[in-house]
């Protein structure tokens, strides 16, 4: 799947908190932010879905 371009404005802060991140990791600052995104999307889609992790079959009504 071919990925899309983005134009994407940072603070130099935060550009340089990522930066500095992505070079622990051993990523490029590019690979990294697809990585956070990669993540929240993620983290994103298991709170949309019911939690049926604790569920025993009874319910309290």
């Amino acid at each position: 799947m071919p990925k899309k371009q983005i134009p994407l404005r940072l603070s130099e802060q935060l550009y340089n908190e990522i930066s500095a991140w992505a070079e622990d990791e051993f990523r490029s600052v590019n690979g990294q932010i697809e990585y956070l995104l990669t993540e929240c999307v993620r983290k994103r889609r298991k709170k949309a879905l019911p939690d049926t992790s604790d569920d025993t079959g009874e319910h309290e009504d």
